[in-house]
């Protein structure tokens, strides 16, 4: 485990990360693990199943499902006796004009991101009540805060995630539960595959826009998750917190 100043430390924490076969998920997954936290990591790709450890169990489903909320919280329960963190990553993108989307488009991406968090988030709720405490942590974007072209239904579900973060913070906070979301810039990860020809190459290509000087990296952010999910962030509840090399600051 790292030498961290305790209010870092994530031992004998539980926590679920959706999305973690990959980019995000999977650093948020090594940060937290790294930390002292078992978790429960679940994707809808069967190749989150090589993340399985003696601290790590795995599942494979659809976030939008009712259902997958119901089995990850449950898998939390059976192998490791609580929950505690949250970290609602999984999600779906996607850059089409609006009058180019079609409705299947636009239910697709809704379905993915915020019905997916609604569902997950939830389910843990109900779990982290029964406890006493609780953390969630949202993986939202720039674009819940800002405009961007053809980002209609992808910006519309950020969106709903930020209020939803919201709105748990002021539901809950008396329960012991916090949550928050990180709002990521241009992150190079594997996000636009199928969608364009090197998803890595075209993110790092967007570089220019960030005052930084280049986009983010999965590790980046893993550390604001990681950061809002410990105790160190404990009076931070209902926030949006830009990790976007200042983006947003134009």
């Amino acid at each position: 485990m790292e030498n961290l100043p305790a209010g870092f430390d994530l031992g004998g924490k539980v926590a679920i990360v959706t999305g973690a076969a990959r980019g995000i998920g999977a650093a948020t997954v090594a940060l937290l693990r790294a930390r002292g936290a078992r978790i429960v990591a679940s994707d809808i790709n069967d190749a989150v199943a090589s993340l399985a450890h003696d601290d790590v169990a795995t599942l494979t489903g659809d976030v939008a499902d009712e259902e997958t909320a119901r089995r990850t919280v449950a898998l939390a329960m059976e192998r490791f006796g609580r929950l505690d963190i949250l970290v609602n990553n999984a999600g779906r993108t996607m850059n089409k004009p609006l009058i180019d989307m079609s409705v299947a488009d636009w239910d697709g991406i809704m379905a993915v991101n915020a019905r997916g968090n609604f569902l997950q988030s939830q389910e843990a709720v109900r779990t982290m009540i029964a406890g006493g405490s609780g953390v969630i942590v949202n993986v939202a974007s720039i674009v819940s805060a800002v405009g961007m072209k053809d980002t209609a239904a992808y910006a519309a579900s950020k969106g709903a995630i930020a209020q939803l973060t919201k709105v748990i913070a002021v539901e809950y906070g008396d329960r012991g539960i916090r949550a928050n979301a990180v709002a990521p810039g241009v992150v190079e990860t594997d996000i636009l595959e199928g969608i364009v020809k090197d998803s890595r190459a075209t993110l790092a290509s967007y570089g220019g826009v960030h005052p930084i000087g280049r986009v983010g990296q999965a590790s980046e952010i893993a550390e604001v998750i990681a950061f809002l999910a410990s105790p160190a962030s404990s009076f931070m509840s209902g926030a949006l917190v830009m990790a976007d090399g200042g983006y947003t600051a134009l």
